[in-house]
């Protein structure tokens, strides 16, 4: 370790993505204290410097040639009166990790998002989301180092021009480089159950009068019921955006297909798409090419079977993406990043 940071050459990243796809980065670069933030990418920078969180949302393509990890996890809480509280967590925290601290410490919001694979740094990028709770319902302000003009920047809520799985931060991802978040948490419980498959896992483990606690544990045993774990079988989550489309496009589609779920995007106009349903009633779940394939416990995830290259996950998920197109002429987007690649 030097003042704070430590670099490693030819680095595995092996099992620093949740693909597991086997590329190394010429120069990792990992910081323990956000102090040394600074001091580490004056020393580092490069035009080719990747920000790697717990790379749940990346697929390598093809390998990066140099890296930075934030491994700071400091987590701290600021009572705010009134019942509210101002977290602050450093960008290398789990996500996960946090919400389940957050509820120990009895400050609640969080629970609908819990075992959402990543880091605190990586979930204001796509703007994180779950049964009825997106992160920028909680996010007060997002720090970042902005790297055109090479110091420390603070984005308010509105700055971060959220919207559905996405944000500022994803459409500048070279840019920013996010250090730490605070979130407006509360004492007193808000509890979001009207989300589907909410209650029903509520009512199927005898909870009458649910605690966020309770929540969170719903949450965590659907996420593990319908989605392959990547710790066994390598995967980035959900691949694909649900599709939103006008109310125009989306009656058309629906008096063609009954059976079609639609739920409101928030968006006036328009309505959201289940893309996992698309996926499956084009006849691709369970879909396999080369080592990679579409899980065959949920469509709207990809695998890694066991060796497979960033290149052929990529090339299933075009294959998904026609299949889709063809048959319901909706197109459909990647949610994960794809470096050395492109969409």
């Amino acid at each position: 370790m030097s003042q704070g940071f430590r670099v490693s050459r030819n680095a595995s990243l092996k099992f620093l993505n949740t693909f597991g796809i086997d590329v190394a980065a010429d120069t990792l670069i990992e910081i323990d204290e956000l102090d040394a933030f600074e001091a580490a990418i004056s020393a580092h920078e490069s035009a080719d410097l990747l920000l790697l969180g717990s790379g749940s949302n990346v697929v390598f393509v093809a390998p990066p040639a140099s890296v930075l990890r934030i491994v700071d996890e400091s987590v701290s809480g600021t009572d705010m009166g009134n019942g509210q509280i101002r977290v602050s967590c450093a960008a290398g925290k789990s996500w996960h990790e946090f919400v389940m601290q957050t509820l120990e410490n009895g400050w609640y919001g969080l629970e609908n998002l819990a075992l959402i694979p990543g880091t605190v740094g990586a979930s204001p990028v796509q703007n994180i989301g779950a049964y009825g709770v997106e992160v920028m319902d909680r996010i007060a302000h997002v720090e970042a180092w902005d790297r055109r003009a090479g110091m420390p920047v603070t984005f308010m809520h509105d700055a971060c021009e959220f919207s559905y799985r996405d944000s500022r931060f994803k459409h500048e991802p070279d840019r920013y480089f996010i250090t730490r978040v605070e979130f407006n948490l509360s004492t007193q419980p808000q509890l979001v159950l009207d989300y589907a498959g909410i209650r029903d896992a509520l009512t199927r483990a005898g909870v009458s009068e649910p605690t966020p606690v309770d929540v969170a544990q719903a949450v965590i045993r659907e996420r593990l019921r319908k989605l392959p774990d990547p710790q066994v079988i390598g995967n980035a989550g959900s691949f694909f955006k649900n599709p939103i489309l006008s109310d125009a496009f989306s009656e058309a589609l629906a008096a063609k297909y009954p059976q079609m779920p639609t739920h409101p995007s928030g968006i006036e106009g328009t309505r959201k798409l289940s893309a996992a349903w698309l996926i499956e009633q084009s006849g691709m779940k369970g879909y396999t090419r080369g080592k990679a394939g579409v899980s065959d416990r949920h469509a709207l995830v990809l695998v890694n079977h066991g060796g497979a290259s960033g290149s052929e996950v990529l090339q299933v998920a075009r294959d998904v993406a026609e299949a889709v197109e063809q048959k319901f002429g909706v197109p459909l987007h990647p949610e994960p990043r794809l470096i050395g690649g492109h969409w």
